[in-house]
């Protein structure tokens, strides 16, 4: 098992859209309760600060490795879909330093049922995070993903698939990040 620490920062902004229910006081309207409630939609830490959670990185890079589909040389049309999927894991939490109250809020006209295109649309208001670098640490497992093709990997993660809502995995172009450093073998 090899540990990788790898520094990244924002290429474009990042936003959460963590499921949260809160419920609604009496005679508020959907307005309101939205200009309350949609700072739960970051994740926090127990200090208060805003964090990325660990399977956001580890699903982007997944994503990365079947969207990119390279084959392994060697080893005929097998790919490192399947390697990256089950050899590699993300564990901790990635803090950024920045304060639930800080976060600005970006309202949007969106589908109610949250599916593109679909239905009635409502205003609802997301977290935007304009900027963020910070250390990632990421387990290598598999044997067959070396620091070449797992840092190939991470970099197209982070330009075609990227993390949190509006990514460009979904249709989107928000998420995006840079890998800065890849410290391969870090203690």
């Amino acid at each position: 098992m090899k540990k990788v620490i790898a520094t990244l920062e924002s290429a474009a902004p990042y936003g959460q859209s963590r499921y949260y229910k809160v419920e609604k006081l009496e005679k508020e309207s959907d307005k309101d309760y939205e200009a309350r409630t949609w700072r739960n939609r970051l994740h926090v830490d127990e200090k208060g600060e805003v964090f990325i959670p660990p399977m956001a990185f580890k699903h982007c890079l997944a994503q990365a490795a079947k969207y990119l589909s390279r084959k392994i040389p060697g080893k005929g049309t097998q790919t490192y879909t399947k390697h990256f999927e089950a050899g590699v894991m993300c564990t901790d939490p990635v803090g950024l330093g920045i304060d639930v109250d800080a976060v600005p809020g970006l309202w949007l006209f969106v589908p109610a049922n949250g599916t593109p295109g679909g239905g009635k649309c409502v205003m609802k208001c997301f977290p935007r995070i304009d900027h963020w670098r910070a250390d990632v640490s990421f387990h290598v497992l598999d044997e067959t993903i070396t620091k070449a093709v797992f840092t190939e990997h991470l970099i197209e993660a982070g330009k075609f698939i990227g993390i949190g809502f509006f990514r460009p995995r979904n249709r989107g172009y928000w998420g995006r990040f840079e890998v800065v450093k890849v410290k391969w073998g870090a203690k």
